[in-house]
């Protein structure tokens, strides 16, 4: 049986953003005012993928949810470092399907040499606070009123998790060079866990 975390494909990106919609819409998750268009949305799916994961959780042909990483900052010095992003239709959150996601995400990165991943989180999204910290992720700083959003200033909590021991890195592998099998390994064992 296949599993049913797999990578993204431009084709997901009709789901992917009726997943991604409300949370534009309706929230202050994301920062965004207007939801990308088809096309956007298929330039970041590939500029993202070039060099990060990007996960898809799939169930009788339909998505649940996504995640994937990108470069925490564009500077060199920063490469071993990632931001991580998981979003969830609303049916399918508290199931457990956002840990294995970033279960996954932690394991593909360890195999590109990343030590160190980030949750950009609104302080208010008790939530996805929650969720990060269960996941073993620490506040490592919060941004006072960065963001205005539905009538009102927000404050940003950076959240970190080291993945990786800290020694004497090696240039980051970009994802599209990770051994195949190891990676569709991960994407066994987290689709498979319960």
């Amino acid at each position: 049986m296949p599993s049913p975390i797999r990578l993204a494909r431009e084709e997901d990106v009709p789901a992917l953003l009726d997943i991604y919609a409300p949370y534009v819409t309706g929230t202050t998750a994301s920062f965004e005012y207007q939801v990308p268009s088809c096309e956007e949305f298929a330039r970041r799916l590939r500029e993202v993928s070039a060099c990060y994961p990007y996960l898809v959780w799939e169930e009788q042909g339909g998505l649940l949810g996504y995640a994937y990483a990108h470069a925490y900052a564009a500077r060199p010095a920063y490469q071993w470092s990632a931001e991580l992003t998981v979003y969830l239709r609303q049916e399918a959150a508290r199931q457990g399907l956002g840990s294995r996601l970033y279960g996954a995400l932690f394991d593909l990165l360890r195999l590109q040499g990343v030590r160190t991943v980030y949750g950009c989180v609104t302080a208010e999204n008790a939530p996805s606070v929650a969720f990060h910290q269960a996941l073993g992720f620490r506040e490592a700083g919060r941004f006072a009123k960065v963001g205005y959003k539905h009538g009102r200033w927000l404050d940003v909590l950076w959240l970190e998790k080291p993945i990786a021991p800290h020694g004497e890195p090696q240039p980051l592998v970009p994802f599209p060079q990770v051994e195949e099998e190891a990676a569709a390994q991960v994407l066994h064992h987290w689709g498979a866990v319960h």
